[in-house]
């Protein structure tokens, strides 16, 4: 069975920086595109970034030039690199590959 695990949130004050993981367990990465998504106090869930299978990235508008995803495909793990960040990066942050979702990690950000 497959499963995501994130890891990295935290506390963390505005302009400061953290690095989140999502470790796939049961199934090899390379297998999958994989992507973050993130879901504010009271929001709904959006999108934030992608990686492809080839490595290829895409960005939401309101994290590009902030934010760095990547992978590394030996150890099964996809990461989000979040510098510069912004009280409104507060969140859950979920990894997500086709048909799974992780249990999320929280991101708090404060002003």
């Amino acid at each position: 069975q497959v499963h995501l695990v994130e890891s990295g949130g935290g506390l963390v004050q505005a302009g400061g920086s953290l690095t989140l993981s999502c470790t796939v367990i049961g199934s090899n990465s390379s297998s999958y595109a994989m992507r973050w998504y993130r879901q504010p106090p009271g929001g709904l869930r959006d999108y934030v970034a992608s990686i492809g299978r080839g490595g290829n990235r895409l960005y939401a508008d309101s994290v590009k030039g902030r934010f760095t995803i990547s992978r590394d495909d030996s150890k099964n793990t996809m990461y989000l690199q979040m510098n510069s960040l912004k009280p409104e990066d507060t969140a859950v942050y979920y990894c997500n590959i086709p048909a799974y979702w992780g249990q999320g990690t929280r991101v708090t950000v404060s002003s």
